[in-house]
Order: structure tokens, then sequence, then C-alpha cells
């Protein structure tokens, strides 16, 4: 039986079956559990949570009066179907950013805990990722670039947990532009989450050892699309589309990727978006061993390997949902000025929406100002992007992350 308790009610020994409300409300990556922990306890209490749903076959009942507890026959539907369910509209980079800060804060946490369980030797169930993908995937259909930009500023330390929210993001936006339908969404934003759960088999000193692997020591990295495919059988909830892309992620079309060197149409389509997502978040992101390329420069360097390495048309399908030039590149504009890209345009990839900051003619900072380059009547154009380094710049994220998005 179910039981709609408050959480001061809470006690050790009870079986959360639900924390109500959104799961980016609570600190916990799991949504059903035994409590066990006095501290697990008053984290949900110090929480934005209100009211959890409790299991008394599962563990205590509610102490004290009748009142305090009300009995639940049907229960709501699972947080990650009323996700699914609830209409979103499109909204401006802007409106977006406040809440996915929050969410790519409350995923990385998430997706830390659930890998360094798998890493000690727990099952993966992987219905518990559901929310996770269900919150990411949602702030992606309202606007795609604050998340996915957000995602890309991970620190070295956290990289292998931020690329998975990031993939997973990525997954989301491509699987829209290749007009996958929903259920085919979720999932492959399931398969970007768990796309590098092998990475928990190999021993942290070679993930992130700052110098050149050594032969052995590079093995063990190929070894973790096959690590991670075991994991997955091992666990539970886990869908053929998330086995196939743990395993084939670093398939590539020319038949020389690893690790069953599969070519061309043995690929299936959720690993050839895998491909693509996975190497697009590593050139871009800083890592133990070097830094992040820029985003526009990366995008031109994956089409030179389009072919023998992606699918050329999943590859076009990404250039569309993320840009020529992606969120937060720095550009300059035919009139001298410097600005950073906001949002895409639905009109022209080359014409996106970009905030001015900078005078090269002036080599000074001027009033930012949104300009809509896809908009009637503007004569002004990019003509390429521009390294900040260059102009001694040292701000330009801040320029289209916006308050809500800093610390």
């Amino acid at each position: 039986m179910l039981k709609k308790i408050a959480v001061e009610h809470l006690r050790v020994g009870m079986f959360v079956h639900e924390l109500c409300g959104s799961w980016i409300d609570h600190p916990f990556w799991r949504s059903s559990f035994k409590l066990e922990d006095p501290k697990i306890l008053q984290q949900i209490r110090e929480s934005d949570v209100k009211e959890v749903l409790i299991d008394i076959s599962k563990g205590l009942d509610v102490a004290g009066e009748p009142e305090q507890a009300a009995v639940v026959d049907d229960p709501s539907p699972p947080a990650e179907v009323r996700a699914a369910a609830a209409p979103l509209q499109k909204i401006s980079l802007e409106e977006e950013m406040g809440r996915a800060a929050k969410i790519c804060e409350t995923a990385r946490g998430a997706v830390t805990s659930m890998f360094q369980e798998v890493r000690m030797g727990k099952a993966l169930d992987a219905h518990f990722a559901l929310p996770i993908v269900e919150e990411i995937s949602s702030s992606v259909l309202r606007n795609p670039g604050a998340l996915i930009g957000l995602a890309r500023l991970k620190n070295k330390d956290d990289y292998t947990y931020m690329h998975s929210v990031a993939v997973c993001a990525l997954m989301v936006a491509l699987g829209r532009q290749l007009k996958l339908n929903d259920a085919q969404i979720r999932e492959a934003g399931m398969a970007g989450l768990l796309h590098d759960i092998g990475k928990m088999a190999i021993p942290l000193a070679i993930l992130n050892k700052p110098g050149k692997l050594t032969d052995t020591e590079f093995h063990a990295i190929e070894s973790h699309p096959a690590q991670g495919h075991k994991l997955l059988l091992a666990g539970s909830g886990v869908s053929e589309a998330t086995l196939d892309v743990c395993l084939h992620h670093h398939e590539k079309m020319a038949g020389n990727g690893y690790p069953e060197r599969l070519k061309g149409d043995e690929i299936s389509l959720f690993a050839k978006m895998g491909a693509v997502c996975d190497v697009y978040d590593a050139i871009t992101s800083n890592r133990p061993y070097k830094n992040g390329w820029d985003p526009s420069e990366s995008i031109r360097k994956m089409a030179e390997w389009s072919g023998p390495h992606f699918d050329p048309t999943v590859f076009q399908a990404f250039v569309k949902s993320i840009g020529i030039y992606p969120v937060g590149t720095l550009v300059r504009l035919e009139s001298g000025r410097l600005a950073v890209v906001m949002e895409q345009a639905e009109k022209s990839l080359l014409a996106p929406r970009v905030k001015v900051f900078y005078s090269t003619k002036s080599m000074a900072y001027v009033t930012p100002q949104i300009l809509e380059l896809s908009g009637p009547g503007l004569q002004d154009k990019i003509v390429g992007r521009e390294d900040a380094a260059k102009w001694g710049l040292k701000n330009v994220n801040d320029m289209w992350l916006g308050a809500a998005a800093r610390p």
C-alpha cells in the first residue's frame, strides 16, 4: 500500500516509493529506495521536496495519528511519464538558461552518484535514470542551446560524468532534427547518458592521466565499450538501443573503428548518432591532457572526417541541430565588430542570433546589442570565427551565459 506523507513524518526504515515533485528539486538520482541512513533523511528534509510516497509493504508505516498520511490507491504516473506528457514550448536562450543551469548541476551530481555505484559493483537499474533523461530532454526541446552550451563548459575533473550529460542532450537534439518520434528521442537520450558507463571499469589513474598513454593503457581505454555493454547486461531496464550505442559508438563508417570494426550500414542509426555526439563533446571539452577546441572549429574539422568516420546524413542533421556556429562561438562581423552566438536561426545556419559587444576598429568594448542576422534589412553578416585570446578577451562566456547561469 502506498501512502503520501509530509517529509517531517518521514523516518529511517521507511521505503520511499517516490519523492513528490520535480526531480531537480531533490539531490538524489534514485527516486525509489529503502531509507536507511539518517544523513539521507536529513538531506530530503533540507531539499525542496514537501511530500513523499511511501510503500508500507516494503518498509515502516507512518507513526502517530492516521491523519498524518493519505492512502493512495491510484498513484499519479511516474515523474518521467508526467514530464513526457507535458506540452513544451520553445523559448529563448535567456528564458531557459537559469533552469538549464539547475538541471545541468543536478544531473552532474546524479550521474556522478549513479556511475560511482556502478564502479563499486552495484547493478544499474536504468529506470532510475529516466527522470534525468526527461529533464535534460525537456530543456533541450525548449531551447537546445542553453543546456548543450552549458554542458560543454565542464571542468577537467568531472569530464566523464558531464560528458554523459552533454551527449544525452546532443542525442536528443539530433533525434529531433532527424524527426524521430518522442519514444525514440527518449531512447536516444538514455543511450547518450549511458554510452560511456564502461569507463567505470577503467582505473581512474588511466582515465585521468594527463600525459601520453602507454599501449597497455590505450588498450584499456579501448575496452570501455565492451566493458560497458557487459555492465548494462548485468543491470535492468536497459533497452537494445542503449546496449547498441554503448558497444558501437566508436565504430566508423570505413570499418576501422572498434570494437567490432563494423562499417557502413552494419552500424545502426542510433550508434551513428552516438558516434557524432560523442566526438563533438569530446573535442570541444577541456580534458586532463588538452584544452577543448572552439565549437565552430570542431564542426569544420568533423566535416572533413565525415564519410570515412561519420555517416554524412547523420552528420548533416547534427550540424543543423547545433549550427555551423554553435551557441557560445565568438564571431567577427563584416562591420568589424565581435559578437557571441546566442541562438540559431531557422532560416539560415549562417545567420544566427548574436550579441555584439566589441569593436575591432576602436579596440574597445561597445554597448552589448542583440542582432538577428537573418532579420529583414540587416546588412551585417558573419565573416569568420575568432579566437578570444587574440583580442585579449576573457569574458566571452559571460556574454551568453547570463547572470542566472553563473555560480
